[in-house]
């Protein structure tokens, strides 16, 4: 049973990308990202190539690290106009790398770059965000600032060797921390938190060794014009792919395995135009998390992530599979999933929004079709309003998540179909429609509350039609 269109979805509607009605909004939404896609700048090279070889690179040798044969063969591929450094089969140990403009830097199939578990080589440290704050902190393993045309490709693996010595920072018993170890626990996680609550100047969020902060793997600020294709990454300190207020970005084919802590794999944080497809993930948290900057930073810049697509993915364990949040700040508009696979009882929920009244910001404009799943642990979509109710900070920012569209969308086995967890009152959670949707083996059918406009449609829960 469909329900009739209230005046406030009408003009909520109108506000969204869809502006029009719900026969044809799904399908105006995928014609304007197929709009942003075609008009999305892509990366180009010159057909030259730099082994690092050539530098003085050795494989095999652990006790040998080619951080500086690497780095320099960048330096000159970029200054001579670009190209491909091209990391030849053979394992290959090093410290942190840093990107230069117009260079792809490639590993041939067969080709592994094993990380340093030296903590001293990604030192000092660089410009960057954690857990979307502002702040200087450990060298990312492969990182960018500032730079135009480059990519990261080829069908090599990148190991970061995260379980060593970077996952017990995060200060888990169950990850190896100990009393005594460095772990974030112990004051640096809290210590960072603070600085952006107080609006504290960058010079004073230098984090030090004992603050243990890991590093994310791969972290490009302030980007244009990005690929990165076919790698598998491998057991990351921290986040896997960080891209942060860039713009036209492809993910291609990319393999993430990541059982560690915070181990999300793709989080495109205040970024537009972004293409995650073909993409397999593995994690211990998010897949796929988008997000803008946390509470005050994130208003600070005020820069949403918009036009995200996300198609022809795999996703299996995981906290989410495509997940906007919970660092929000800066609002979000404009997500496009389509065509993917979801299946473990290790994920969590489908598709999740999580925010809360620390954070603020406008999300909308989601739009989710054609993904099979076969079974999740929570729910398939999830909307939480309430996420870290205990977080120390000043929660005088509501959030608003509104025009959410579901189509299309299966799954075999979950504890809630919808779970939306609103605030008091209906104000900040509306215009939420599944059509066409069939959630089976759920055991507490939908739960919703603080929200208002939700529509289900064709909606079957464990083979019967919901009434509404």
């Amino acid at each position: 049973m469909k329900k009739i269109l209230t005046l406030s979805l009408v003009a909520g509607l109108l506000l969204s990308l869809s502006a029009c009605g719900p026969k044809s909004d799904m399908e105006k939404a995928w014609q304007e990202a197929a709009k942003i896609e075609k008009n999305m700048t892509k990366t180009s090279f010159p057909k030259v190539d730099y082994s690092i070889l050539d530098y003085g690179a050795k494989a095999g040798d652990s006790l040998f690290l080619n951080h500086d044969a690497i780095n320099q063969a960048i330096l000159d591929c970029s200054l001579n106009g670009g190209g491909r450094v091209v990391i030849p089969a053979g394992e290959f140990y090093t410290g942190p790398l840093t990107l230069q403009s117009n260079v792809n830097l490639h590993l041939q199939e067969g080709a592994v770059l094993k990380f340093s578990p030296d903590t001293s080589l990604y030192l000092p440290q660089v410009l960057t965000r954690w857990e979307g704050v502002d702040c200087y902190n450990y060298h990312p393993f492969i990182y960018a600032y500032g730079e135009t045309n480059i990519a990261l490709t080829g069908k090599g693996t990148i190991d970061t060797q995260g379980q060593k010595v970077w996952w017990s920072m995060c200060g888990a018993r169950h990850y190896g921390w100990r009393e005594g170890k460095l772990g974030q626990n112990t004051g640096g996680r809290k210590k960072l938190l603070r600085s952006a609550e107080d609006k504290l100047p960058m010079q004073n969020r230098i984090m030090t060794v004992t603050d243990a902060m890991r590093p994310q793997t791969v972290h490009f600020y302030n980007c244009k014009t990005i690929l990165i294709e076919g790698v598998t990454i491998l057991n990351s300190p921290f986040w896997v792919l960080h891209p942060l207020m860039c713009e036209d970005l492809i993910v291609d084919g990319v393999h993430v395995y990541n059982r560690g802590p915070n181990g999300d794999g793709c989080d495109p944080e205040s970024c537009k135009n972004v293409i995650i497809q073909n993409c397999r993930f593995d994690t211990g948290d998010d897949c796929i998390a988008i997000k803008s900057g946390r509470n005050n930073d994130g208003r600070k810049w005020g820069r949403p992530s918009e036009n995200i697509i996300v198609r022809n993915c795999q996703m299996i364990n995981g906290h989410g599979g495509v997940v906007i949040g919970s660092e929000i700040s800066g609002g979000y508009r404009n997500l496009f999933v389509e065509n993917c696979q979801m299946d473990s009882p290790e994920l969590d929920r489908v598709i999740r929004i999580k925010t809360n009244t620390c954070r603020g910001g406008l999300i909308e404009g989601i739009y989710v079709r054609n993904v099979e799943v076969g079974q999740c642990r929570e729910a398939v979509l999830k909307i939480n309003l309430l996420y870290e109710s205990k977080e120390d900070c000043a929660r005088d920012f509501p959030p608003t998540v509104r025009n959410v569209i579901l189509e299309n969308v299966t799954c075999n086995k979950s504890r809630y179909g919808v779970l939306i967890s609103g605030l008091e009152g209906d104000e900040n959670v509306y215009n939420i429609q599944v059509r066409d949707c069939f959630f089976n083996g759920v055991e507490r059918g939908n739960r919703v509350s603080g929200a208002k406009d939700v529509v289900f449609d064709n909606l079957h829960i464990n083979g019967e039609l919901v009434q509404q």
